[in-house]
């Protein structure tokens, strides 16, 4: 036995790993051998082949193998190469990063936006570019983890900007956190409040005027993370803030920052924006640590994400498509078997049952089935809060739904 081994990192992780496997926790990573749509080819561990219904993935609106967004990124390879090969500001910007900065700004309605390589990136970059001391975030305590660990990294960069939860969708509890922040004499600067837009695990929304009218209020600024409200909330799926009519007259977002994925909804391809204020933006260009110090969204996927925008703003019926087949699944699930499904406005559909070992196990037996839906556990969700989750896609059809409902039957 080698010294690697013996160490303390070698043996907590295998008695980590051993305890996962053992009590059935155990993550498998699912390997796919075609495009990602409504049905995939999964190769199994024992090398074999099947197709299954995908119920797992954030493909939305069907638009992951879209031709214009396949071959639009297929062009902007041929033109320009696989890699940007540099930072934005020395020579990574190139022209479909522009278009899609614009398109992204009159997608979502506001001056302008910019882009990196994840969401995740875009988050980091947010909060340590734009706080000083003084300044406070105030956060839902359900928020996704790449605003918890942005939040958690400001104030090691910034020195003196603080931190604040409140109990989620509580507006009290959000009242009371701004009112703490007001008569805070350490809280000298902004006030910056952020949400998801839509919350990932329990598929439900955030009250966006409700949080308007407060940060209005006490002078905040929202911010909203919508990584799986665009593309699916809203009739024209500009998202959660299109589902509340906060977008006037002149085109413009009742919100003051917008995070965001390329990844899910709009294209499914990769990358992640800011959506704010001019000078926000600037500032973001001047002095965000992801973008100074990490290479640009590849020019290939930027330009079919902006195919897959431009596709939705032309297409707005892929929305209502994806409604009509959520409505469906919720229907088919609630009187065809004993399972209950969370209620929602969203495409997400999660069926609590409790321990994560159980909604792994789950997981494998509708996979004999031909369906592919993920168990999700700890520590993804809390404790005792594991489940299966469903993520409906505009491709999908009422014949994959009754083969969901079929199988889980069985199980």
């Amino acid at each position: 036995m080698t010294a690697a081994t013996t160490t303390p990192f070698a043996v907590r992780t295998r008695e980590t790993l051993e305890m996962l496997e053992s009590s059935g926790q155990t993550k498998v990573l699912q390997t796919l051998d075609s495009p990602m749509d409504a049905v995939v080819k999964m190769v199994d561990p024992d090398g074999t082949t099947h197709e299954r219904v995908c119920m797992c993935s954030n493909n939305y609106l069907g638009l992951a193998n879209h031709p214009a967004v396949v071959d639009a990124g297929i062009e902007a390879l041929k033109t320009y190469g696989a890699g940007t090969a540099s930072v934005r500001f020395i020579c990574g910007t190139f022209s479909p990063h522009h278009t899609l900065e614009q398109t992204i700004a009159e997608f979502m309605g506001t001056e302008a936006a910019y882009t990196f390589v994840s969401c995740w990136n875009a988050t980091e970059a947010l909060f340590p570019t734009v706080c000083e001391a003084g300044d406070i975030i105030i956060s839902d305590e359900l928020n996704h983890a790449c605003i918890v660990d942005s939040m958690r990294l400001t104030p090691v960069i910034k020195k003196g900007v603080k931190k604040a939860i409140y109990k989620h969708d509580n507006l009290d509890s959000v009242k009371q956190a701004l009112e703490n922040a007001k008569n805070d004499p350490e809280v000298t600067g902004q006030i910056w409040l952020i949400t998801d837009g839509v919350f990932s695990m329990e598929g439900d929304i955030a009250d966006l005027p409700a949080l308007r009218k407060l940060c209005d209020e006490y002078g905040a600024l929202l911010c909203v993370d919508d990584s799986h409200g665009h593309g699916v909330m809203g009739k024209a799926g500009r998202g959660t803030h299109e589902h509340y009519n906060m977008i006037d007259e002149n085109g413009k977002a009742q919100i003051d920052v917008f995070t965001g994925t390329l990844g899910k909804a709009l294209g499914g391809g990769a990358g992640g924006f800011i959506a704010a204020s001019q000078d926000l933006i600037d500032l973001i260009i001047q002095r965000g640590r992801p973008t100074l110090f990490s290479n640009a969204l590849p020019v290939t996927v930027a330009a079919s994400a902006n195919a897959a925008i431009r596709t939705l703003m032309n297409e707005p019926e892929r929305v209502e498509k994806l409604r009509d087949i959520v409505k469906y699944c919720r229907e088919q699930i609630k009187s065809r078997t004993d399972f209950d499904v969370l209620e929602s406005p969203t495409a997400i559909c999660p069926i609590i049952v409790g321990d994560t070992a159980k909604a792994i196990a789950m997981s494998k037996a509708l996979l004999n089935h031909n369906i592919f839906v993920i168990g999700f556990g700890f520590p993804v969700v809390p404790e005792g809060a594991a489940r299966l989750r469903i993520q409906m896609s505009a491709a999908h059809t009422q014949k994959h739904v009754d083969q969901l409902v079929e199988a889980l039957t069985k199980i």
